[in-house]
């Protein structure tokens, strides 16, 4: 049962990218699908006129044809828009080759991994490259001369700079191949001139490079290294997370401002560099607890999902339809900027989304970073304390794998259980917007796009938490029963909302049921004996696990099960989940169907729960005679075990034998107790 990991697939924070699996591969089901066909022939053809205004026009119509547009998109990927976008970026035309790049930069949000993987192939380095030390120049020019250029061009090129760095930002998580060749160009410094300048430049521009500084520093030890090899960069970021963000006046501070996020971004970027070099004494721990956590609590609660999305609603309902394409000509050029109030105040909620669903991730890093918490009680008002001296009375549940992630050497345990539980189960439960109709669209694709995201990112962080809090229970937690049964129903009236009707385009639904059997197992280990093992909950256990092809969510399945078995009072349910588990352990075939590392589990567990003979429950395994029905299977379990690659998956072959000796030992203690 491991921690979960941020995940690059995931990082999104513009919510302007559409799920489209829903939409039928090829050219022809785009064409069918899209409304703008007519439109695409012009802008091909635009796209290659001898007129430099018409090769402009066509760039930045692109911009406005894909806008929650996935079949269109495609229709045009399918046309090469790519490859003429990226030929533009090299016009002779300064406007043509800056809108080609707020163009691409929309196409990489937009397309997600797909298209970014194909710009790379297509040599989008090549030209980008050119411009990042005319940027540098251009950016010194106006920091030590700011009267010597007129504002509107110093917009321009602050929003040109924006889209190229949010570029290299897409490009870097689509593969290690493109992040390799980012690396190459060795972007740290010309990126941490825009954070060293942020008071004098827009906080859009400054932020673009944050997130870009965020991605590169992701696991990747070139920027991670070349960053604390130089203390200015460090100061630099420590000066940003610990002050007001930006003074420029050109920022919102408020908590759904950008300034608001650019810090986030930058706490983001302490924590993947941490633990901070000489000269600095500051710990990973010291960022959590100084810099992280109070950051990112109160961004938590500064949202209401569902008064956020009434208001949507209302605005959709309200906004007339969308512009006609015929009324685009060379002359009247589309203009991103010309909204509605109610398309504004849409644009503000889904920045408040995109700063929520950021503070989930470095949260999610966070709390998957926490040393394990080792003695920590909990006082009468909820408040976790540190007591070296309490005895350790609880036993070491069931043998799970929760190692994966190395625990930092610090004593820093946050009280995150009353602080951060309560505002991650309110940004759990769906909405009417959180996910696609079946086979269609959402009303709002980008508040859909970023609810399903939040929701994703929000059961991460509880995984991780009561992960944590479960590695060494202590009395007094345990002890609180009632704060256990209502996160356990929170997590299910979210499942229940969720449903198991999943078409298509709505692969978010099957995400969080996945993460969320893994939040069940972390509550149901620390509460362990009490929660009542509901039948109709026990059965979708059951059901997703044997539905499940990932061997991973039915090891989650099987050991949220055990915790339920083990409810002293209910003989029934016992009865049923110990008969489903030895239906795993006891087929005959080789290898078992449900997976070697399931049939591990599924051992563990009947032996965690009758390890106590003296449980009223103990009774259906002398009826059921289930130490027989183990050692009918011990000669299978053994050959299983000894099947596992040692080269392949050591950790896997290790759990096993262990798990085998264990059971030996168990067959052997019940059958000596002539019970």
């Amino acid at each position: 049962m491991g921690k979960s990991q941020k995940k690059r697939s995931q990082r999104r924070y513009n919510p302007v990218r559409v799920l489209d699996s829903y939409i039928p591969k090829g050219l022809a089901s785009a064409a069918s699908s899209s409304s703008k066909n007519e439109a695409i022939l012009p802008i091909i053809q635009k796209m290659q006129s001898a007129d430099g205004a018409e090769r402009k026009w066509a760039c930045v119509a692109v911009s406005n044809l894909i806008q929650n547009d996935a079949s269109t998109r495609r229709l045009l990927q399918g046309k090469d828009i790519v490859g003429y976008l990226i030929t533009r970026l090299s016009d002779s035309e300064e406007e043509v080759w800056i809108e080609a790049a707020g163009a691409l930069r929309n196409l990489c949000i937009d397309g997600g991994h797909e298209i970014c993987a194909e710009m790379f192939n297509k040599n989008i380095l090549a030209p980008l490259k050119t411009f990042v030390p005319k940027m540098s120049t251009i950016l010194s020019q106006f920091l030590g001369s700011p009267k010597t250029a007129p504002e509107m061009f110093q917009k321009v090129v602050y929003e040109f700079a924006e889209n190229v760095i949010t570029i290299f930002w897409c490009l870097s998580e689509t593969s290690n191949k493109a992040l390799s060749a980012i690396n190459q160009m060795n972007l740290t410094a010309f990126l941490m001139s825009f954070l060293a300048s942020r008071d004098q430049l827009p906080i859009a521009t400054a932020t673009a490079a944050a997130q870009c500084l965020y991605v590169l520093t992701d696991d990747n030890q070139p920027t991670i290294d070349e960053i604390r090899s130089n203390v200015a960069y460090s100061s630099c970021l420590l000066d940003i997370a610990r002050s007001g963000g930006t003074t420029n006046g050109k920022g919102e501070n408020s908590a759904e401002g950008p300034s608001v996020m650019f810090k986030i971004l930058v706490a983001g970027i302490l924590r993947n560099i941490s633990p901070l070099p000489p000269p600095s004494t500051t710990s990973a721990a010291d960022i959590d607890k100084t810099i992280v956590l109070p950051l990112l609590e109160p961004v938590l609660s500064s949202v209401n999902l569902l008064e956020a999305i009434s208001f949507a609603q209302d605005a959709v309902t309200r906004e007339s339809s969308e512009p006609q394409i015929g009324n685009l000509s060379s002359k009247h050029m589309p203009k991103s900027d010309h909204k509605t109030p109610d398309q504004f105040e849409l644009d503000r909620l889904e920045n408040k989304l995109r700063i929520v669903l950021l503070t989930l991730e470095v949260l999610t890093g966070t709390c998957a970073m926490l040393p394990d918490p080792v003695n920590l009680l909990v006082d009468g008002n909820n408040e976790i304390i540190d007591d070296d001296s309490q005895d350790e009375t609880m036993d070491d549940g069931p043998d799970v794998q929760i190692a994966d992630v190395p625990a930092p050497q610090s004593s820093f345990h946050p009280n995150f259980l009353p602080s951060l539980v309560p505002p991650l189960l309110a940004l759990i439960h769906p909405t009417p917007l959180s996910f696609p109709p079946s086979g269609g669209l959402s009303v709002h694709p980008p508040m859909t796009f970023a609810l399903g995201s939040i929701h994703i990112c929000a059961l991460e962080c509880l995984n991780n938490v009561f992960l944590s809090l479960g590695a060494t229970p202590n009395p007094t937690l345990v002890a609180d029963k009632e704060s256990g049964r209502k996160v356990w129903e929170d997590i299910w009236i979210t499942l229940r909302a969720v449903g198991t009707d999943i078409g298509p385009g709505q692969e978010t639904k099957q995400d969080m049921w996945d993460i969320a059997v893994g939040v069940l197992w972390g509550v149901g280990n620390i509460w362990k004996g009490s929660l009542v093992p509901c039948e109709d909950q026990v059965k979708v256990l059951t059901q997703l696990c044997d539905t499940s092809e990932d061997p991973k969510i039915r090891v989650k399945c099987i050991g949220t099960l055990e915790c339920l078995a083990q409810y002293p009072d209910t003989l029934d349910a016992n009865r049923s989940i110990a008969e489903y588990l030895l239906s795993i352990i006891s087929t005959p075939a080789t290898p078992f169907p449900a997976g070697t590392e399931p049939l591990i589990q599924a051992l563990s567990a009947i032996v965690d729960i009758y390890s106590d003979e003296s449980m009223p429950y103990d009774v259906n395994f002398r009826q059921g005679q289930y130490a027989d029905r183990l050692v009918a299977s011990l000669d299978s379990v053994i050959k299983v075990v000894r099947g596992v690659d040692k080269q392949k998956d050591s950790d896997l072959r290790l759990r096993g034998e262990e798990v085998r000796d264990n059971l030996i030992a168990f067959i052997d203690y019940r059958r000596k107790l002539s019970l």
